[in-house]
């Protein structure tokens, strides 16, 4: 993979995880575990280039997210969305996910991403929030997206390397 500064990346950030959806990885090469995303952002904050990325406290990378420094988001082409869709739908805690999707664990600048992946964005955790129902303007996003009243809590990390194929 090649090294670029994130501006030149030439996707829509949107897009991004829209469209392709994203794998989040935290851990070492010893334990690590990732899950799918496909809500997410791309953006400029406290004058940093960042990711926002949201984890629901019980799935398995909340542990690994909250405990590491770092974390990755990686994009893959169309031929990789079955096995984005195996590692949305089942837990790290009871399954390998690598072994079962043929995805490549790969140790990169002290997080874990996968050989696969198109772009992967090495993320350095700034701040989180958990989400609080009682800001939803919208009160429809409360009923639709969190029937079980399970919120995220969402992760603010700077982008401090992207990498592409």
């Amino acid at each position: 993979m090649k090294e670029i500064n994130i501006k030149e990346l030439n996707e829509s950030a949107v897009s991004l995880f829209d469209k392709r959806w994203a794998l989040i990885t935290a851990g070492n090469e010893s334990s690590w575990n990732t899950m799918t995303a496909s809500w997410g952002a791309l953006g400029e904050l406290w004058n940093k280039d960042v990711c926002f990325c949201f984890i629901r406290p019980q799935r398995y990378t909340y542990e690994f997210t909250e405990k590491e420094d770092f974390f990755t988001l990686s994009f893959f082409g169309e031929e990789y969305r079955k096995a984005l869709v195996y590692c949305g739908k089942n837990s790290g805690r009871d399954v390998d996910k690598a072994s079962e999707t043929g995805l490549t664990p790969k140790a990169v600048d002290g997080s874990m991403s996968f050989e696969e992946a198109e772009i992967v964005l090495v993320c350095k955790k700034l701040a989180f929030q958990d989400i609080n129902p009682e800001g939803f303007i919208d009160r429809t996003v409360d009923s639709t997206c969190y029937p079980d009243k399970d919120y995220h809590r969402m992760y603010i990390g700077e982008i401090v390397k992207c990498y592409v194929k």
